[in-house]
């Protein structure tokens, strides 16, 4: 919203313009820019052509003399024609640059000299007019600065009014704000209406259709009107504002909106087919030619202003051109009215349509404003087009709105903001921002809201307007009065953030899908839920109303997801991607008549492509098990979970020879493994992709979260290698649990599997390092042997060989 300072000050006292936008600022109304105009036209004044004589060296041109207001006349030549000795006219003098980045010198023009120039409004950035001399008001005394003569000084500031704050959208509402902070009164601008003629009801009628949608239309009408162009300083307000000047009726209408808020339309009362406006919805299919120049498509919906035999405009957003004022109009019906908010804002966004009209109407228009604005608006009318208003007001009214009454209790301030506030300042306050006291008692008092403070409608909105006019850096800094506790993190959101660091220290980005998918992208892992009618399964829980066919049924696993995102990716050719989501699951609850669904936190990830980049110094390999494997092995060592075994093979959408479940003190943790051929080929992969998913609830039950203290070891340890051959079926998991049941194991460490010749088919070789330490002694290399010959023997039960 633009606001004039030369405007505003109409209406309140202003301090300087900073103080002004400071203030407004700390009220909430940010005042995000100030514009200073004229400034541009420094060095133009205003002077008065004392002679005019032909140049004698050039037909087009004349010699001037020129009184501006000091010294001798100058000596300008000039190529204007439309000017007479004795006009006052916009002089630039010698070293004024001008708008379009002119700079004046003194100049010898076909032999005459020349010291300044006579100036277009072209020239002075005002209007495209080329065609002349700006001829100024003779009453103009030679000397004044330009920007001065035309009123063009001002300071202009552009306010983010808030869309809870309509009432703002306005010179008038941004007055009062301000006369509310300075302790001032509001001069509000009053009409002289001078009526004659018949009653207007005798010429037009008004009815209302739609009560629940226009609870008030009131109509004035003025006779006699002369379309024409604007006076200059109206045009020059407006445009300063941002609206361009259309003709005299017309900018008459917008510039009441400006100054007062509220929107207005004027219509060609001999194009009103008989002099009746009927307030309606429109009918199916009924079509409208609006002002833009388009015909657009009514809905049922959309609120018309019609005549006897169609429809006039676009109620709330824009007018019609079947009744358009145009150069031709004698008659003028003004229309004001106050229309229901959430029509008009769905009715400007079916058809697309942003106005200032819409922009008001759809935030909540003062409803006590519409018979104020009318009246404002056909008294300019008759003073800017010499027409003549007709007696009275043509007022329908069906529906009143009711100003609702709020309480204030005086200690609410104290206990909501933490700071004093005196019943006298919250009574000055609210009374100066046009609040009615209705009644009091020692606990407090109840107050009318005013008619254009539609945010206003409890208790806390009167704390709120008392605070923010005192100032919200009045509010002091104190201390809660009991101490607060801020409660540790849940363990659920610890572990969280822990997976996701472990993850993406692997290399891994997080990922948000929807919770829901496609049937299909479901069938081929298996987890088919309970129908919520217990008529049977179905692949997932049904959503009533999806949004698509693929989206149509909570997920049971993230997985499908995952893959959906990896396909996306191959198709944009990036192939090395790793992914993971943290999000829930759903199922059938035990209970569905108490809960309908089960949700369950899972994790999941898929990796593809390459480990490393391909580069000189890395070859590119391929990922494989181990990489998701590793992975996993990343976040149960991030949430401190020992113990944990993975044990072939994994579930049943994983290829089996390529797959792990992970398992630990008998509780399955989750699943971890190549995709098995017909799930990459449901999702159009290639083979070699992995994935997994862990469940986080069985992740919770076995993590440590809290590290536990170990001491340094203090005695020295021995170390010994082992080499031994077994059979491809015996995992190594199981040689290296035969060898921690010694108890001076301290750890062992798998750093080699071999198979090949010389050893048999059907055979490996599993190398070992293990570490023996006693807590109590330093060991003897004597007792290390007997500790690894015992491990031997027991190895050799199993069928293991020692490889030497």
């Amino acid at each position: 919203m633009r606001i004039s300072l030369k405007w505003l000050s109409e209406y309140v006292a202003l301090p300087s313009p900073e103080e002004v936008a400071r203030k407004l600022t700390a009220v909430g109304l940010e005042v995000e820019a100030m514009e200073r105009t004229g400034q541009g036209l420094r060095g133009v004044v205003a002077a008065r052509v004392l002679s005019s004589e032909k140049h004698p060296n050039a037909e087009k041109l004349s010699v001037t003399r020129i009184d501006r207001g000091e010294g001798e006349p100058l000596q300008i030549v000039c190529g204007a024609k439309n000017y007479a000795v004795g006009d006052v006219v916009p002089l630039a003098t010698i070293g004024t640059v001008l708008p379009g980045g002119a700079k004046i010198e003194k100049a010898k023009l076909r032999g005459v000299e020349s010291f300044g120039m006579l100036c277009s409004a072209r020239e002075l950035g005002l209007s495209p007019d080329a065609s002349g001399l700006l001829i100024l008001p003779p009453e103009v005394k030679p000397g004044t600065p330009i920007a001065e003569a035309l009123g063009l000084e001002d300071v202009l500031l552009e306010v983010n009014v808030t869309p809870n704050r309509p009432d703002c959208l306005s010179h008038l509402g941004i007055a009062r704000e301000l006369a509310a902070i300075l302790g001032q009164p509001v001069r509000l601008p009053a009409p002289k209406l001078a009526e004659a003629g018949g009653p207007a009801s005798d010429a037009v009628k008004v009815r209302i259709d739609a009560p629940d949608r226009c609870a008030r239309y009131a109509a004035r009408v003025v006779e006699g009107v002369k379309i024409g162009p604007s006076p200059a300083w109206l045009a020059r307000r407006l445009e300063a504002c941002g609206v361009r000047s259309i003709s005299n009726v017309v900018d008459a209408t917008n510039y009441v909106l400006l100054e007062l808020g509220h929107p207005l339309h004027a219509f060609d009362l001999e194009r009103v087919a008989g002099r009746e406006i009927v307030v309606r919805t429109a009918h199916p299919g009924e079509r409208l030619a609006t002002l833009d120049g388009k015909v657009r498509t009514l809905a049922p919906d959309d609120l018309l202003v019609a005549d006897r035999d169609r429809g006039s405009a676009l109620a709330g957003v824009m007018g019609g051109g079947d009744s358009e004022i145009a150069a031709g109009t004698t008659r003028v019906l003004v229309e004001s009215a106050w229309f229901e908010p959430s029509g008009i804002r769905r009715t400007s966004r079916r058809h697309g349509l942003k106005t200032e009209a819409s922009y008001r109407f759809e935030r909540g228009a003062d409803p006590g404003m519409v018979i104020p604005a009318v009246d404002r608006c056909a008294a300019l009318i008759a003073e800017l087009a010499g027409g003549v208003v007709r007696p009275g007001i043509v007022d329908a009214h069906p529906r009143q709105n009711a100003r609702p009454e709020v309480r204030l209790r005086w200690r609410r301030p104290a206990e909501l903001l933490g700071m004093e506030v005196s019943r006298e300042d919250a009574r000055r306050i609210l009374i100066g921002l046009g609040f009615e006291e209705r009644a009091s008692d020692a606990d407090g008092a109840t107050f009318r809201v005013p008619t254009w403070r539609v945010d206003v409608s409890i208790e806390e909105d009167l704390v709120e307007e008392i605070v923010r006019t005192l100032g919200y850096d009045s509010i002091p800094a104190t201390l809660p009065a009991n101490a607060v506790v801020m409660p540790a993190e849940p363990v659920e959101a610890q572990a969280i953030s822990r997976i996701r660091a472990a993850l993406e220290a692997s290399g891994f980005s997080e990922a948000v899908n929807f919770s829901f998918v496609a049937a299909r992208a479901l069938e081929p892992f298996g987890r088919s839920v309970e129908t919520g009618d217990g008529s049977g399964r179905a692949l997932g829980i049904a959503l009533k109303n999806p949004i698509s066919n693929d989206l149509a049924v909570m997920r049971t696993t993230l997985v499908p997801s995952l893959l959906a995102d990896l396909a996306h990716d191959r198709r944009q050719r990036i192939e090395d991607v790793r992914l993971y989501e943290i999000a829930r699951t759903y199922g059938t609850g035990a209970r569905p008549e108490e809960a309908p669904s089960a949700e369950a936190l899972q994790v999941a990830g898929v990796v593809a492509g390459r480990r490393v980049p391909v580069g000189w110094a890395a070859p590119g390999d391929v990922v494989d098990f181990y990489d998701a494997k590793a992975a996993v092995a990343g976040v149960l060592e991030a949430l401190g979970i020992d113990g944990a075994r993975f044990e072939a093979p994994g579930a049943s959408w994983l290829h089996p020879r390529t797959s792990a479940v992970v398992t630990r003190g008998g509780e399955v943790l989750g699943d971890v493994g190549e995709l098995h051929p017909r799930v990459a080929q449901a999702f159009e992969l290639p083979r070699g992709v992995l994935a997994f998913e862990l469940r986080l609830d069985a992740l919770l039950r076995a993590a440590e979260l809290v590290p536990q203290y170990r001491p340094f070891p203090r005695l020295p340890a021995v170390l010994r290698d082992l080499a031994v051959v077994v059979d491809d079926a015996v995992t190594a998991a199981s040689v290296e649990g035969l060898v921690r049941e010694e108890p001076l194991v301290e750890a062992v460490t798998l750093f080699d599997v071999y198979r090949g010749a010389p050893l048999p088919a059907g055979k490996k070789n599993l190398a070992l390092a293990i570490t023996y330490r006693a807590a109590d002694r330093t060991l003897t290399d004597e007792e290390a042997d007997r500790v690894h010959a015992r491990i031997v023997k027991r190895l050799a039960a199993v069928g293991a060989e020692l490889r030497t």
